[in-house]
């Protein structure tokens, strides 16, 4: 008996047999010089692989069963966008034809150059996309060898254990317990899926491929994130239990759905969703979200070849006002790296130097201001369909501010010489991520209607931690006290100032957090819909007055020991 620990996606414990799938991630690639006469025939073959996948993934989305998740319908154009992009087969058809390579070798070197690209990126999600590009090339790979993807029994129940899984192919495996992958991380497609289809899975398991065998007995446990193979009796016993246990709990969670989120001492919370997509509203609806307090816009602008027009904009915004039925939607802008353009010319696009301090999110946006305009239209028409906050991501200086604020004053009156319809009055507010914007919170909250701390990436800038990266994701500490007295003097800015300040990253989700930031008067948290009943559960067993003073002497402490045991206490203390 052993274990491997990865990234947990949720979806509970499931215990079964091993199905051990070859997606071909570990190819060999055919690398061949071809003749110069031979140029045109190579570029056709690739063509009939492109034509085939294109073929594959359209008759994926026209058999989806209605019952199928709403990501995933989604998911399959993404990559087919991937697919057409000419930073990928445009580019492997000139590598063909100027190298002389076959096209394996093209589109191989293509993909790796992009998802290269991709993993120099500073935030997490946009690194993922990497693993999307490799993912379609990896099934142009098998069109142009003829072999095909994970052939299973429709009806066979199994763990499935690979070393990484295309969205695509997961929607083949309907019949899965769950999955254990060795790449990929929380925000990949694979994760998305797998959230949506309800199933548990467990990512960045590292060698699970290797390690296990068709037929081995698995535990997989999707919240921890544990892949135990091969228990024994004890153990299955103790899971087991933890089984049942977890499925009596998700029922009891299930019931505070239509139960006002409040405290013990009657303070009103605001328990808001982060979505990335769209179809990601009945997520948030079905766990009784007061809003969505995070909607990221990267997915309408990252895998294709050109930017996305107002009017595109403007529809996948006005869809989630729409959906939300009056509750508060707040759209934050463009959020990318300049070590990634967003053109078809991305295959050229050099790398910065140090890319998460680099032209990223705000400073990107103000370097495009045609872009950044088209962006900002779009969000104001859509505030004239609900409630539309905008919110402005990794504001650091003054001057970004004036400049975001003069761009959005021009974009309103270019909208009023059209004759659109807007919100006057749409509030806007700063993503407080860096330190300089956490010690200058009262300066932007006297500036600006409301405030959003970004714990993820305040936590890696203040600690000079990047958590993607594992040899040093272990001094990763969302309670190290400089995160924590960053955090607590945002809040008693922003309140002093008498301005709305909510929590989007993950402390916001964490509910063993919760306790601690109703004791720093934190009233809007924001997170994945699946944290969104557990914390709304240690919010009714909260009070937050009691909790106050204890929380101002655990912020105070700068001795990281004491931090936990204070921390330890909290959540325990009745």
């Amino acid at each position: 008996m052993f274990s491997l620990n990865g990234t947990g996606i949720g979806g509970g414990i499931v215990i079964g047999r091993a199905r051990v799938l070859d997606t071909g991630s570990r190819r060999d690639v055919a690398r061949q010089r071809i003749d110069a006469h031979g140029v045109a025939a190579e570029q056709q073959r690739l063509d009939q692989a492109l034509d085939q996948v294109r073929n594959e993934l359209a008759g994926l989305a026209k058999g989806l069963p209605r019952d199928a998740p709403s990501e995933a319908q989604a998911l399959l154009e993404v990559h087919v966008m991937i697919l057409d992009d000419p930073a990928l087969s445009g580019a492997a058809r000139a590598a063909i034809a100027e190298h002389l390579w076959n096209a394996e070798w093209a589109m191989s070197a293509q993909a790796s150059h992009l998802a290269a690209q991709f993993e120099a990126l500073a935030d997490e999600y946009l690194r993922e996309r990497g693993r999307d590009v490799l993912q379609v090339s990896e099934r142009v790979m098998r069109a142009l060898s003829g072999s095909v993807g994970p052939q299973v029994r429709a009806s066979e129940p199994a763990i499935f254990i690979a070393e990484d899984i295309a969205p695509a192919d997961m929607l083949t495996l309907r019949s899965a317990l769950g999955f254990g992958i060795d790449l990929g991380g929380s925000t990949s497609h694979t994760a998305i899926l797998a959230r949506s289809m309800n199933v548990p899975a467990v990512l960045g398991l590292g060698s699970a491929r290797s390690l296990i065998h068709d037929d081995d007995w698995l535990i997989l446990d999707g919240d921890a994130g544990v892949l135990v193979v091969d228990p024994d009796e004890s153990v299955l016993a103790e899971y087991r239990e933890r089984q049942a246990a977890g499925e009596r709990e998700r029922k009891r969670l299930q019931q505070l759905v239509g139960v006002a989120a409040r405290t013990i001492d009657g303070r009103a919370i605001e328990l808001e969703v982060n979505i990335e997509r769209p179809e990601e509203v009945a997520d948030a609806l079905a766990a009784g979200a007061s809003g969505v307090g995070l909607f990221r816009t990267e997915f309408l602008f990252m895998n294709r070849s050109e930017l996305p027009g107002e009017d595109e904009q403007f529809e996948a915004y006005s869809q989630v006002v729409r959906a939300m039925g009056g509750r508060p939607v707040t759209i934050r802008t463009l959020d990318i790296g300049a070590d990634k353009t967003l053109h078809a010319t991305a295959a050229t696009a050099a790398v910065a130097p140090n890319p998460a301090l680099g032209q990223r999110a705000i400073r990107y946006s103000l370097a495009q201001p045609e872009m950044f305009l088209a962006q900002l239209r779009a969000i104001l028409r859509a505030s004239a369909h609900g409630k539309v906050r905008l919110l402005v991501p990794m504001i650091a200086h003054d001057h970004e501010l004036e400049s975001t604020l003069a761009l959005l004053a021009k974009a309103r009156e270019q909208l009023r010489a059209r004759g659109e319809r807007f919100d006057p009055a749409m509030p806007i507010g700063a993503m407080i991520e860096v330190p300089a914007a956490a010690l200058c919170a009262g300066f932007f909250a006297r500036k600006l209607d409301f405030l959003s701390i970004g714990t993820n990436d305040l936590i890696q800038y203040a600690l000079a931690i990047d958590r993607a990266d594992h040899e040093v994701a272990s001094l990763y500490e969302p309670f190290h006290p400089a995160v924590l007295r960053l955090v607590a003097m945002t809040l008693r800015a922003a309140l002093k100032a008498g301005k709305p300040v909510s929590v989007c990253g993950e402390m916001a989700g964490d509910w063993g957090a919760t306790r601690l930031l109703l004791g720093m008067g934190l009233t809007d948290f924001s997170m994945h819909p699946a944290s969104l009943l557990r914390v709304k559960r240690e919010i009714l067993r909260s009070d937050a007055a009691k909790l106050a003073p204890r929380v101002r002497r655990l912020v105070a402490t700068d001795d990281p020991a004491r931090v936990a045991v204070l921390l330890e206490r909290l959540q325990h203390d009745a």
